[in-house]
């Protein structure tokens, strides 16, 4: 072929040439498109496992917190009723409850009660002053000084 006919022939089909580019181009573009394609959906599945990885250790700790704290509000109420003092309001209440086991060890029995009476006769004679009562009496004049100082 000499170079008259390649121009004649590249006269004749030369509208072919950009449809023949597009068509390699094409080619070329629907690798590069498949090749992302599959990388996003990878990512997709990793990004959906680390979501649903999260919404699990979100609602675990979720569980977790009511469980702490109905826990400590248990603990709270329990050591509040311990604290809260019994207020007796008659005879019979006295008695009832001294029947249970829980008045059984509050509750003193007459015997007891007469043994500290006694401990504090042995303690405190009542010629003796009591602790803290300041035993000995006042000077005549309120104004003097007293010896100590």
């Amino acid at each position: 072929m000499t170079g008259a006919a390649i121009l004649a022939l590249l006269r004749r089909f030369w509208p072919a040439l950009p449809i023949v580019g597009l068509a390699i181009a094409l080619l070329i573009t629907r690798g590069t498109l498949a090749d992302r394609s599959a990388t996003l959906k990878a990512e997709r599945a990793a990004w959906s496992a680390e979501i649903a990885r999260a919404e699990q250790l979100q609602a675990d700790t979720e569980r977790r917190w009511a469980a702490m704290q109905t826990t400590a509000l248990t603990t709270y109420a329990d050591r509040l009723a311990e604290r809260e003092p019994i207020i007796l309001h008659s005879t019979n209440t006295v008695r009832e409850y001294a029947q249970t086991d829980a008045g059984r060890a509050r509750c003193l029995g007459a015997d007891r009660v007469r043994g500290i009476d006694a401990l504090d006769a042995a303690l405190f004679p009542q010629g003796a002053a009591a602790p803290g009562s300041g035993g000995a009496g006042l000077p005549a004049d309120a104004a003097a000084a007293s010896a100590g100082r």
